[in-house]
């Protein structure tokens, strides 16, 4: 799947069925649904699972909470707008 291909999917009522959890969290984050988002990247343990968790507390705008996640992910908080890094992220998730 392209980038370009996973946001126009989030314009549907419904996410693609062969998501993995991160992308899935990034697809209810762009639909607004930011605790279903969490649920889910609070779930992952690695460092990618940190990752999302640490943009969404920054979008959340809890910047503490997000900073130790951004650590825990091995990252400094970006000076990138959210959408931006959510464009990072999804593209990182789609590369793998």
């Amino acid at each position: 799947m392209t980038f370009e291909e996973f946001q126009q999917s989030t314009l549907k009522s419904a996410p693609p069925s062969d998501l993995e959890s991160l992308l899935l969290a990034l697809w209810e984050d762009a639909r607004d649904n930011w605790d279903r988002a969490h649920e889910i990247a609070q779930e992952v343990s690695n460092w990618k699972g940190s990752w999302v968790h640490a943009y969404l507390h920054r979008k959340e705008g809890d910047i503490g909470n997000a900073s130790y996640w951004y650590s825990r992910a091995g990252k400094a908080r970006p000076h990138l707008s959210l959408e931006e890094e959510w464009e990072e992220l999804v593209r990182a998730l789609l590369a793998e």
